[in-house]
């Protein structure tokens, strides 16, 4: 498999004879990429996982941990091959030829997640080390800068602490008001109280378009035409939704939108942020050093334009080549297949889960992505992830960096089984199989 030339940098042509090593994976940005046919076969997905062929303690790995973190085609370890052992180079500025070829592959990732997210250019689009950093930054530039004392900040009660702790620090610094929006019983955001909640003192919402512990799904869109009515802005945590179903952020019509490539099928350490220009232009660097300045003298520096202003320092340059291979695999396939296989397969597992004494799955919203949630009577969450993994099966167990979700069920700790495109009818019969096993004694 070879990387397509993709023209030329600052005018100069580019040889591209590293992109000839026969691991290399494609260059080209989503809509170059064909479908591969109508409807979704999960076995051409498993096909591609290297991982999933291993054994665990004996029996075949079934991965219901997609959660934390998915698990990676071998069109993305192949291209994180190929670029260290033929592309290996900084980026930006260089003159020669591997630097040129880096520099292109960063910025065709960029392009690849503006086309995934639907943003309108790829200057919309900031590399971050994940959802975390991207959260942050915005709270450090844009928090900082629009955030003031009495001003509030409303955040779902379902979100991941990366989603609540940094606008729980800016809050403090400036001497705003956090404030969580609660829930309904079934998980659900309850959008009466959100809608009661906003006032012209609200500048910022933030909301996960997915949950990574209930699932959900709530109603981005709703939910931020009824913000901006007030003049608040929207941040959306799609770490855990861009994986499962296709995103429009300009549909969304979200002010900042963050997600990690690891849960995207990429490597570790990777991710973005998109931003409407107009903030993105607005906003204040976040870190000093290399790459993000114009010119620098002792009186002053000016800085680079966005995106490059946020992107102090050497990126992750094999990271965004991970993630364009990994988004070209992605979109490969058929996005709404896939989406409506999830649902199905969701289906089958909350279904199946009835089988087990004393289960019991947190939420149960209207919309939501394929995970599971649960608590067991009379045995602790990281014991049944011991017992299930002595069976090959791994699940996630603990308070998921969620610990308002739970709480909201009364609980503390829960174990989570969380699908993917790649998983099975027969990976949901073996966790049903394992946890009886475990009910029963045997």
């Amino acid at each position: 498999m070879t990387i397509p030339d993709v023209g030329t940098y600052g005018g100069m042509p580019t040889d591209r004879s590293w992109a000839q090593v026969p691991s290399a994976a494609p260059q080209s940005t989503p809509q170059s990429t064909p479908p591969r046919g109508r409807g979704f076969d999960p076995m051409a997905a498993r096909a591609d996982i290297p991982v999933l062929h291993r054994t665990v303690n004996g029996h075949p790995l079934v991965w219901l941990d997609n959660g934390a973190t998915t698990q990676k085609p071998r069109q993305v370890i192949e291209a994180l091959t190929a670029y260290y052992s033929a592309a290996n180079s900084n980026i930006h500025r260089g003159a020669h030829t591997m630097a040129r070829e880096a520099t292109e592959t960063y910025e065709a990732g960029r392009t690849a997640v503006a086309d995934l997210l639907g943003a309108a250019s790829p200057d919309e689009i900031v590399f971050t080390r994940g959802t975390t950093e991207a959260i942050n930054l915005v709270a450090q530039t844009w928090g900082r800068a629009n955030i003031g004392p009495g001003d509030e900040i409303l955040v779902a009660t379902l979100e991941h602490h990366s989603n609540i702790v940094p606008w729980q620090m800016l809050a403090k610094e400036k001497r705003a008001r956090l404030t969580p929006i609660p829930l309904l019983p079934d998980g659900s955001i309850d959008q009466a109280a959100f809608a009661d909640l906003l006032s012209f003192r609200t500048q910022l919402v933030a909301v996960s378009q997915a949950s990574n512990v209930l699932g959900t799904v709530p109603p981005v869109k709703e939910m931020t035409a009824l913000a901006h009515r007030y003049g608040a802005k929207v941040l959306v945590d799609g770490a855990q939704a861009v994986a499962h179903f296709p995103v429009d952020v300009q549909d969304l019509d979200a002010d900042f939108y963050v997600f990690s490539g690891h849960k995207l099928f990429a490597p570790t350490g990777i991710g973005a942020l998109y931003g409407k220009p107009e903030l993105l232009a607005a906003m204040p660097p976040w870190q000093g050093g290399g790459n993000m300045i114009d010119q620098v003298d002792f009186p002053a520096s000016t800085y680079a334009p966005v995106p490059h202003r946020f992107e102090a320092g050497t990126g992750h340059i094999s990271g965004v080549a991970g993630l364009l291979a990994a988004i070209n695999w992605l979109t490969g396939f058929d996005r709404e297949a896939v989406a409506a296989y999830e649902t199905g397969l969701l289906a089958y597992a909350e279904q199946a889960m009835t089988q087990v004494p004393g289960i019991a799955v947190l939420g149960s919203a209207p919309e939501k992505i394929a995970t599971l949630t649960f608590t067991l009577a009379g045995h602790d969450p990281v014991d049944i992830a011991r017992s299930l993994d002595q069976d090959g099966i791994a699940v996630r167990a603990g308070h998921h960096c969620a610990q308002p979700s739970l709480r909201h069920y009364g609980v503390e700790s829960a174990a989570r089984a969380s699908l993917a495109l790649y998983n099975t009818r027969e990976d949901v019969d073996r966790l049903v199989a394992s946890l009886l096993r475990l009910t029963s004694g045997g």
